[in-house]
Protein backbone atom coordinates (compact mmCIF):
# COMPACT_ATOMS: atom_id res chain seq x y z
CA UNK A 1 0.00 0.00 0.00
CA UNK A 2 1.41 3.38 -1.04
CA UNK A 3 2.23 5.89 1.64
CA UNK A 4 0.27 9.13 1.83
CA UNK A 5 3.47 11.16 1.54
CA UNK A 6 4.57 9.42 -1.66
CA UNK A 7 1.13 9.69 -3.26
CA UNK A 8 0.96 13.38 -2.44
CA UNK A 9 4.45 14.08 -3.78
CA UNK A 10 3.79 12.02 -6.90
CA UNK A 11 0.59 13.91 -7.60
CA UNK A 12 2.38 17.24 -7.17
CA UNK A 13 5.19 16.10 -9.45
CA UNK A 14 2.85 14.92 -12.19
CA UNK A 15 0.81 18.10 -11.91
CA UNK A 16 3.90 20.30 -12.17
CA UNK A 17 5.16 18.36 -15.19
CA UNK A 18 1.78 18.49 -16.89
CA UNK A 19 1.55 22.25 -16.47
CA UNK A 20 5.13 22.79 -17.64
CA UNK A 21 4.68 20.58 -20.70
CA UNK A 22 1.49 22.43 -21.55
CA UNK A 23 3.37 25.71 -21.39
CA UNK A 24 5.54 24.49 -24.29
CA UNK A 25 2.66 25.50 -26.53
CA UNK A 26 3.61 29.11 -25.78
CA UNK A 27 6.95 28.36 -27.49
CA UNK A 28 5.62 26.27 -30.36
CA UNK A 29 6.49 28.96 -32.92
CA UNK A 30 10.08 28.99 -31.66
CA UNK A 31 10.35 25.20 -31.84
CA UNK A 32 8.90 25.17 -35.35
CA UNK A 33 11.32 27.90 -36.41
CA UNK A 34 14.24 25.88 -35.04
CA UNK A 35 13.01 22.81 -36.88
CA UNK A 36 12.80 24.69 -40.18
CA UNK A 37 16.28 26.11 -39.71
CA UNK A 38 17.76 22.73 -38.78
CA UNK A 39 16.08 21.09 -41.76
CA UNK A 40 17.66 23.64 -44.07
CA UNK A 41 21.11 23.38 -42.50
CA UNK A 42 21.24 19.60 -42.28
CA UNK A 43 19.65 18.86 -45.66
CA UNK A 44 22.35 21.00 -47.26
CA UNK A 45 25.33 19.30 -45.64
CA UNK A 46 25.56 21.22 -42.37
CA UNK A 47 25.92 19.74 -38.92
CA UNK A 48 24.28 19.91 -35.51
CA UNK A 49 26.47 19.88 -32.41
CA UNK A 50 24.76 19.29 -29.06
CA UNK A 51 26.12 19.36 -25.51
CA UNK A 52 24.90 18.95 -21.96
CA UNK A 53 25.98 17.62 -18.58
CA UNK A 54 24.43 14.73 -16.64
CA UNK A 55 20.78 14.29 -17.54
CA UNK A 56 21.14 17.00 -20.17
CA UNK A 57 23.88 14.94 -21.80
CA UNK A 58 21.36 12.12 -22.11
CA UNK A 59 18.92 14.49 -23.81
CA UNK A 60 21.68 15.69 -26.14
CA UNK A 61 22.49 12.13 -27.17
CA UNK A 62 18.81 11.28 -27.55
CA UNK A 63 18.42 14.20 -29.97
CA UNK A 64 21.41 13.25 -32.10
CA UNK A 65 20.33 9.61 -32.23
CA UNK A 66 16.94 10.63 -33.62
CA UNK A 67 18.64 12.65 -36.37
CA UNK A 68 21.35 10.20 -37.39
CA UNK A 69 18.75 7.42 -37.23
CA UNK A 70 15.17 8.57 -37.57
CA UNK A 71 12.39 9.99 -35.46
CA UNK A 72 9.29 8.95 -37.41
CA UNK A 73 9.85 9.34 -41.12
CA UNK A 74 12.20 7.40 -43.38
CA UNK A 75 14.73 9.93 -44.62
CA UNK A 76 18.41 10.58 -45.16
CA UNK A 77 20.67 10.36 -42.08
CA UNK A 78 21.47 13.82 -40.73
CA UNK A 79 24.82 14.89 -39.31
CA UNK A 80 24.49 15.40 -35.54
CA UNK A 81 27.10 14.91 -32.82
CA UNK A 82 26.62 14.77 -29.04
CA UNK A 83 29.89 16.23 -27.79
CA UNK A 84 30.09 14.23 -24.57
CA UNK A 85 29.83 10.90 -26.39
CA UNK A 86 33.41 10.33 -27.52
CA UNK A 87 34.99 9.37 -24.23
CA UNK A 88 38.62 9.38 -25.35
CA UNK A 89 38.31 12.90 -26.70
CA UNK A 90 36.41 14.12 -23.65
CA UNK A 91 38.98 12.70 -21.21
CA UNK A 92 41.94 13.90 -23.28
CA UNK A 93 40.63 17.46 -23.43
CA UNK A 94 39.68 17.32 -19.76
CA UNK A 95 43.17 16.17 -18.84
CA UNK A 96 45.08 18.58 -21.08
CA UNK A 97 42.91 21.70 -21.10
CA UNK A 98 40.51 21.48 -18.14
CA UNK A 99 36.79 20.93 -17.70
CA UNK A 100 35.71 24.27 -19.15
CA UNK A 101 37.22 23.36 -22.54
CA UNK A 102 35.62 19.91 -22.86
CA UNK A 103 32.91 21.08 -25.28
CA UNK A 104 34.45 24.29 -26.62
CA UNK A 105 37.45 22.56 -28.15
CA UNK A 106 35.17 20.09 -29.91
CA UNK A 107 33.05 22.95 -31.23
CA UNK A 108 36.20 24.44 -32.74
CA UNK A 109 37.12 21.08 -34.24
CA UNK A 110 33.77 20.04 -35.69
CA UNK A 111 31.78 23.25 -36.17
CA UNK A 112 31.67 25.18 -39.41
CA UNK A 113 30.07 28.55 -40.19
CA UNK A 114 26.34 28.08 -40.58
CA UNK A 115 26.17 24.93 -38.45
CA UNK A 116 24.01 24.83 -35.32
CA UNK A 117 25.10 24.33 -31.71
CA UNK A 118 22.49 23.48 -29.06
CA UNK A 119 23.37 23.65 -25.36
CA UNK A 120 21.08 21.93 -22.87
CA UNK A 121 21.27 22.95 -19.22
CA UNK A 122 18.75 22.99 -16.39
CA UNK A 123 20.73 25.66 -14.53
CA UNK A 124 21.85 27.69 -17.53
CA UNK A 125 25.20 28.43 -15.93
CA UNK A 126 27.48 25.42 -16.54
CA UNK A 127 30.93 26.86 -17.32
CA UNK A 128 31.75 24.30 -20.01
CA UNK A 129 28.54 25.11 -21.88
CA UNK A 130 29.11 28.86 -21.58
CA UNK A 131 32.61 28.44 -23.02
CA UNK A 132 31.22 26.25 -25.82
CA UNK A 133 28.57 28.83 -26.70
CA UNK A 134 31.25 31.50 -26.93
CA UNK A 135 33.37 29.25 -29.16
CA UNK A 136 30.38 28.52 -31.38
CA UNK A 137 29.70 32.23 -31.85
CA UNK A 138 33.35 32.85 -32.67
CA UNK A 139 33.23 30.20 -35.39
CA UNK A 140 30.01 31.40 -36.99
CA UNK A 141 27.58 28.77 -35.68
CA UNK A 142 23.98 29.45 -34.76
CA UNK A 143 23.70 29.03 -30.97
CA UNK A 144 20.50 27.85 -29.30
CA UNK A 145 19.96 27.06 -25.64
CA UNK A 146 17.41 24.86 -23.90
CA UNK A 147 17.47 25.79 -20.22
CA UNK A 148 15.55 26.09 -17.00
CA UNK A 149 13.96 29.36 -15.88
CA UNK A 150 15.15 32.65 -17.29
CA UNK A 151 17.04 34.81 -16.87
CA UNK A 152 20.19 32.72 -17.06
CA UNK A 153 23.65 33.32 -18.46
CA UNK A 154 23.45 30.63 -21.13
CA UNK A 155 20.25 32.08 -22.56
CA UNK A 156 21.86 35.51 -22.84
CA UNK A 157 24.79 34.01 -24.77
CA UNK A 158 22.53 32.20 -27.22
CA UNK A 159 20.99 33.56 -30.40
CA UNK A 160 17.71 32.09 -29.19
CA UNK A 161 16.63 30.17 -26.10
CA UNK A 162 13.85 27.90 -24.94
CA UNK A 163 13.59 28.52 -21.19
CA UNK A 164 11.44 26.24 -19.05
CA UNK A 165 9.85 27.86 -16.01
CA UNK A 166 9.44 24.84 -13.74
CA UNK A 167 9.83 24.32 -9.98
CA UNK A 168 12.44 21.56 -9.97
CA UNK A 169 15.33 20.13 -11.95
CA UNK A 170 13.42 16.88 -12.47
CA UNK A 171 10.47 18.65 -14.07
CA UNK A 172 12.74 20.78 -16.25
CA UNK A 173 14.46 17.63 -17.50
CA UNK A 174 11.13 15.99 -18.28
CA UNK A 175 10.00 19.01 -20.29
CA UNK A 176 13.35 19.12 -22.10
CA UNK A 177 12.70 15.59 -23.33
CA UNK A 178 9.34 16.61 -24.76
CA UNK A 179 10.98 19.64 -26.37
CA UNK A 180 13.57 17.37 -27.99
CA UNK A 181 10.80 15.28 -29.54
CA UNK A 182 8.89 18.34 -30.71
CA UNK A 183 12.05 19.67 -32.34
CA UNK A 184 12.45 16.35 -34.17
CA UNK A 185 8.83 16.56 -35.35
CA UNK A 186 9.32 20.14 -36.55
CA UNK A 187 12.51 19.21 -38.37
CA UNK A 188 11.07 16.18 -40.15
CA UNK A 189 7.97 18.08 -41.23
CA UNK A 190 10.23 20.79 -42.68
CA UNK A 191 12.60 18.62 -44.70
CA UNK A 192 12.26 19.23 -48.45
CA UNK A 193 10.11 16.73 -50.31
CA UNK A 194 12.53 16.84 -53.22
CA UNK A 195 16.17 15.91 -52.50
CA UNK A 196 18.69 18.70 -52.36
CA UNK A 197 21.92 18.43 -54.33
CA UNK A 198 23.62 17.25 -51.14
CA UNK A 199 21.01 14.58 -50.55
CA UNK A 200 21.21 13.35 -54.11
CA UNK A 201 25.01 13.21 -53.99
CA UNK A 202 24.97 11.09 -50.86
CA UNK A 203 22.22 8.72 -51.93
CA UNK A 204 19.43 9.93 -49.67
Amino acid sequence: MSSYRFVTEAAEHVDATTRAVGALLDDIDRIERWGRRLAHVLANGGRLLVAGNGGSAAHAQHLTSELVGRYREERMPLSAIALHGETSTVTAVLNDYGAEEVFARQVRAHGRPGDVFIALSTSGRSPNLLRAAEAAHAHGLHVWAITGPSPCVLATLADDALCIAAPSTAVIQEVHQVAVHLLCEALESSLPSQPTAFQAAFGA
